[in-house]
């Protein structure tokens, strides 16, 4: 493997959504992640292509292990003793139901950083129950902001919550552990929770709201659709458009460009005024086709970008001269990022279905043939 994190070793106890993302972007670097997966019944070619599809699975090789089987624990903590990192998504006390908690695994390896990822955290008085990323999205504030006004939020995909509020939150959060642990030799808990992340996401907002720039009515503010030179358009042809014109001398190339000389706009800052700009500006948008304005406004400072769906997006000649994403196993997919200059990341590797490399995970992580073979005659490991 190439990239900045050769020679960190990583233990990730599969789960969904956020903590394989974050074990995605550390494999991406280069980081040698073993997936500690539950063994799997049924059509192996099945498991293959499934596997082939789990983007967020890439780049690491599967350890199929039965963990509630007689020496299951104790194998995981002889993997532990050779890593640097532990990742892990489960509800508050299953790691510890399993004879796996953080107590038991610092005390087998001082150094250890156990990253825990959950929605609520590993405390409070939401912390033992279900939920998924539109619920802690919920509670952090950011759902309510989102949306037209007078309508109900809009669901942003899962990407807040479980990825950049999550994920994204767990990685930072480990390797500002390792970092101390490289100083100091003492490993410790990081526990990263959605709504924690989320609320981090809108400080910004926060900071607006306390200065009286940004109200409680979603879909009015500067950022959130309510600014006619910060929203989307439809084009003539049925396809849309971005507009970011904030700065006066974006908003005034838009202007320029677009032909608006209209002194109604020049009260660019006018809240009051916005939606009624919004209309107008509208009308100008579906005079012509999406490709039509981008042949006028791309790449001007005008702030302005075509919305692309799934299919155009990886054929767009900036991701396409950035390599912004990539095919593996003929499954398109976004590129590791971010970009390196010493230490480039190599491109990764599919996906491994579960328990394909567990012979070979053991073997390479130090566990003798007898070991492994009285794991195999245990049922701990797959025969």
């Amino acid at each position: 493997m190439a990239g900045p994190l050769q020679g960190l070793k990583v233990i990730e106890m599969v789960g969904i959504g956020p903590a394989p993302f974050c074990a995605m972007a550390l494999a991406d670097l280069g980081a040698e992640v073993i997936r500690i997966d539950r063994p799997q019944t049924g059509d192996p070619k099945a498991a293959a292509d499934k596997a082939r599809f789990d983007v967020t699975a890439r780049g690491r090789r599967s350890l199929a292990i039965d963990l509630r089987k007689p020496g299951a624990a104790e194998t995981v903590l002889q993997l532990v003793e050779k890593a640097d990192l532990l990742i892990e998504g489960f509800r508050p006390g299953v790691m510890e139901r399993l004879g796996l908690g953080p107590d038991v695994c610092l005390a087998r390896n001082p150094k250890l950083v156990f990253g825990r990822m959950t929605g609520w955290g590993q405390f409070g008085p939401l912390s033992q129950a279900a939920g998924h990323d539109i619920n802690y999205i919920a509670v952090g504030g950011a759902l309510h902001a989102i949306g037209r006004s007078g309508e109900a939020p809009v669901v942003p995909l899962n990407l807040i919550g479980d990825f950049g509020g999550g994920g994204m939150l767990l990685a930072f959060g480990v390797m500002c552990a390792l970092h101390q642990a490289s100083v100091s030799g003492k490993g410790q808990v990081v526990d990263a929770a959605m709504t924690d992340g989320t609320a981090m996401l809108t400080a910004m907002m926060y900071g607006f709201r306390a200065r009286g720039t940004w109200s409680n009515r979603r879909g009015e503010n500067l950022l959130d659709g309510g600014a006619h030179f910060y929203d989307t358009y439809a084009c003539a042809d049925g396809k849309y458009v971005a507009i970011g014109a904030i700065e006066p001398q974006f908003y005034a190339k838009l202007r320029e460009l677009c032909g608006i000389d209209d002194p109604a706009f020049d009260a660019q800052m006018d809240a009051a005024r916005w939606p009624v700009l919004k209309h107008r500006l509208a009308d100008v948008f579906r005079t012509r086709t999406r490709d039509e304005w981008c042949a006028l406004l791309e790449g001007s400072d005008a702030c302005f970008a075509p919305v692309l769906d799934w299919d155009e997006a990886p054929q767009h000649p900036h991701n396409q001269a950035r390599g912004t994403f990539i095919e593996i196993d003929g499954v398109i997919q976004p590129a590791p990022a971010p970009r390196f200059s010493g230490t480039p990341a190599a491109k990764p590797g599919p996906a491994s279905p579960a328990g394909a490399d567990t012979e070979s995970v053991l073997r390479d992580w130090g566990l003798a043939a007898p070991a492994i073979e009285s794991l195999r005659q245990a049922g701990v490991i797959a025969a």
